[in-house]
């Protein structure tokens, strides 16, 4: 797949709803609540351009896949304007100009953003030499990937790893399974260990909880889901690997392994401590957009870093190194186009998830809480996991962990202290559950294109749904009678 504009469309419905808002709006001194979508009015009606655009992300590449290579940024800005449509309709223009300049300045952009430097420096660094992909090699990389993952963030580990990856099994028929592990490990469950692996956890850090809260306390159940997943990779490639005949890589002799693009391990350490400083960098310095919209500066700092970093790895890496390593905009490109129409089309659901009992999925939230008011771990668990397989992990995530919370002054405290049970069960759900579908975690949709592009026929939407649901929900039925009953 070229490259193309990653913006066009979606400048051009940001400018639409934005131009139309912004000279009442800026003029305005009064409060602004009433810009803000109240989930309890909303009906379940209002997810249907969601569901639409996560049909057609199943279905068009199916029955369509020439059409979708080319069109597939112009479906996701369909799928966002039939939801800004109706909501300017219905709630006024400057309502639907607020959900899309609040989605995009506090969740789209910054997520783009990080996605985009951690892509661009991990794509700068290679593992040059020879590896070849049998299932004791294909089985310590996923390891490696997996503990990488929370110190380096799923994305980055991710885009480290899966090129090297690929690239050893390149002589192998089977590969399919391979990626779909890695997705399972690497981009997902290997980042629940610290604030840096996972964005869910970072927001609970932003939140007041300890930054090694998870690695006490999740530490158990992602070393089960590691170990087992582990094993029944290494037992299914071995199988696998026999019945090609145990083959060799062809070609040039064996070359001693090496890292090329060290360069690049030093940005992707600045990286981290951009993320982890505007988390922890406290300042009252704002910069006002709109309406009671302002962006604070540890977060204008970090963003602006980030594309620094992202610059200064295409100007310090060797050309030979990405052209080794098979990079190419493509991949960023497409969750860049269809993560828009994704954050856009979320707003109501997430909506009506805050509304909490006044809202459409009152019924889900009762699920919760016991008759005597206690919160039932287990419910926490799979309704965060669930939803965070669909919706963006990080905001249903803080959903719940207000759900949890309650009126409690100090909500992290309060968790941390007297429900941390609860609060590991929204934490596990959030991260481990992303694995399931292609949307549940960002760079489950890079890792597939990236396969894709090295000739990998990854599974459909649904087709990786099959694998998540053989495989994943068995252990996470296992994981909750274990950790959460």
């Amino acid at each position: 797949m070229k490259a193309k504009s990653l913006t066009a469309p979606i400048i051009l419905l940001f400018s639409l709803f934005f131009s139309l808002a912004a000279a009442p709006a800026l003029a305005a001194d009064g409060p602004h609540e009433a810009l803000h979508l109240d989930g309890a009015v909303l009906s379940g009606w209002w997810a249907l351009p969601f569901i639409g655009l996560l049909l057609s992300i199943a279905f068009v590449p199916l029955f369509k896949p020439h059409f979708w290579e080319h069109h597939f940024g112009k479906v996701a800005f369909l799928w966002a304007a039939l939801f800004l449509i109706p909501c300017w309709l219905t709630f006024g223009y400057q309502a639907a100009a607020y959900a899309t300049a609040e989605t995009f300045l506090f969740e789209y952009l910054p997520f783009v953003i990080l996605l985009l430097a951690l892509f661009t420096i991990a794509g700068g660094i290679r593992l040059a030499g020879s590896l070849a992909g049998s299932p004791k090699v294909n089985s310590l990389m996923l390891l490696i990937g997996t503990v990488l993952a929370s110190f380096m963030g799923t994305t980055g580990a991710a885009m480290l790893l899966i090129r090297p990856l690929l690239r050893a099994n390149a002589h192998r028929r089977y590969r399919i399974h391979s990626v779909v592990f890695f997705i399972f490990l690497v981009a997902n469950i290997g980042g629940s260990l610290t604030p840096l692996g996972d964005p869910p956890l970072f927001l609970g850090f932003l939140r007041g909880v300890p930054f090694f809260w998870p690695t006490v306390n999740l530490l158990h159940k992602a070393l089960f889901m590691w170990a087992a997943l582990l094993l029944i990779y290494y037992a299914l490639d071995s199988y696998l690997y026999r019945k090609e005949g145990r083959p060799k890589p062809e070609g040039s002799p064996a070359e001693p392994l090496r890292l090329e693009g060290g360069v690049n391990f030093l940005l992707l350490a600045g990286v981290l401590g951009l993320v982890l400083l505007s988390g922890v960098w406290e300042s009252g310095t704002r910069f006002h957009i709109w309406a009671d919209l302002s962006v604070y500066l540890p977060n204008l700092v970090r963003d602006a870093g980030l594309l620094g970093l992202a610059g200064l790895s295409l100007a310090l890496t060797k050309k030979e190194i990405r052209a080794g390593n098979a990079f190419t905009w493509g991949p960023i490109a497409e969750v860049a186009k269809l993560f828009a129409g994704i954050f856009v089309t979320i707003v109501p659901a997430l909506a009506i998830l805050r509304a909490g009992s006044e809202g459409a999925l009152a019924g889900l939230v009762a699920l919760t809480t016991d008759a005597a008011g206690q919160p039932v771990n287990y419910m926490f668990f799979w309704l965060t996991g669930l939803l965070s397989s669909f919706l963006d992990n990080a905001p249903t995530y803080v959903v719940f962990f207000n759900l949890a919370a309650g009126d409690a002054v100090n909500q992290a405290a309060y968790l941390v202290n007297s429900l941390p049970a609860t609060l590991a069960a929204i934490s596990a759900g959030a991260v481990f559950m992303g694995a399931c579908t292609y949307i549940g975690n960002a760079p489950n949709f890079m890792v597939r294109s990236i396969a894709i592009e090295n000739g990998v026929k990854m599974p459909s939407f649904f087709g990786f749904m099959f694998w998540s649901a053989g495989i994943l929900v068995p252990l996470f039925v296992l994981l909750t009678f274990i950790f959460f009953v």
